[in-house]
């Protein structure tokens, strides 16, 4: 049976939609990128996204456009989602992403490098299927 998570790899843009402590949702269209059987996306460490999916780990996926609209007939996808902020995980994340969006993901790079942004400030969101139920 295919991973519904990894299925959405090939995909431009995913609508990544975390939960605040309130309930609310709160839907960013990202890049995502595939490691093995995880969705890669970065972020900034500070970034409120990452507040909320550490205490609520469970997101939503669809794919989308570059605004965040869901594509027709794109399902929701649930699944896990855990911050890693190791240099081994930024190090998988930026290979994979270079190799999906290429000459995009290295502008952003460098101009991230020209604001004085450093590597170690951003972390990486690996993006999981549920668990099955037994």
């Amino acid at each position: 049976m295919t991973d519904p998570v990894t299925t959405l790899a090939d995909e431009q843009y995913v609508l990544l939609t975390t939960t605040r402590r309130s309930g609310v949702a709160v839907p960013t269209p990202v890049w995502v990128a595939l490691h093995g059987d995880a969705l890669l996306v970065t972020t900034g460490a500070e970034a409120g996204k990452v507040k909320r999916v550490r205490h609520t780990p469970r997101v939503t996926l669809q794919a989308c456009d570059r605004v965040g609209r869901p594509l027709d007939g794109a399902r929701v996808i649930e699944a896990l989602a855990s911050v890693h902020d190791d240099d081994e995980s930024r190090a998988h994340l930026d290979a994979a992403l270079s190799a999906k969006y290429g000459v995009q993901y290295a502008a952003i790079r460098a101009m991230g490098r020209l604001r004085g942004r450093a590597a170690s400030s951003s972390v990486v969101l690996r993006l999981v299927a549920l668990p099955a139920l037994t």
